[in-house]
């Protein structure tokens, strides 16, 4: 071998194997390379990553503010469509019942005036009844008057129709027939 840098360290290989360096030139040539390399990454890179690192945290942590801050105006949001529907139900129910209050008093009205027409209606029959059967006495009372005056007068054998007496003899035979028929 022939050396190119500086002293042979050792021509056979050691106990490090292969990878041991030869040359003390190499050695101080490796560590001015390793601190420049370390200078380089300590200044540049490092840096670069913080940034890097930095920039990364902050727009994960605005994505969570974002997100929590979402969240918080969903919850808000749910919490007020929670109490429009509950004042929603509660006015639905409030005018159910006023709804079963009105039904109630319309048929309860309703029932007073059926009760008050059929009362009227009834009264109405009952006079127009008794209208009736007053005109049906009065014509009854003339024909049975005139045909008992009639029978009277054959039995007799005078006429009686003019006579007021005939007339008096036939009430009181009307009565009599009456009163006959409501003591049974």
């Amino acid at each position: 071998m022939i050396p190119s840098f500086g002293v042979l360290l050792e021509t056979e290989p050691g106990p490090l194997g292969p990878l041991a360096p030869h040359y003390w030139s190499e050695i101080i040539v490796g560590i001015i390379l390793m601190l420049i390399i370390f200078v380089i990454m300590w200044k540049v890179v490092v840096p670069a990553f913080e940034k890097m690192y930095a920039e990364r945290s902050d727009k994960i942590e605005g994505g969570m503010q974002r997100a929590a801050a979402a969240e918080a105006k969903a919850q808000a949001a749910l919490a007020y469509y929670n109490d429009q529907l509950d004042a929603a139900r509660e006015e639905a129910a409030r005018i159910r019942e006023d709804a079963k209050n009105q039904s109630a008093t319309i048929l309860a009205e309703a029932r007073d005036k059926a009760q008050k027409d059929a009362a009227r209606i009834l009264e109405s029959g009952r006079v127009q009844l008794e209208a009736e059967r007053t005109k049906l006495v009065h014509e009854l009372r003339g024909q049975v008057g005139g045909m008992a005056i009639e029978l009277a007068g054959k039995i007799v054998g005078e006429s009686l129709r003019d006579d007021a007496r005939a007339k008096r003899t036939v009430d009181r035979f009307l009565a009599d027939l009456e009163s006959a028929g409501q003591a049974r």
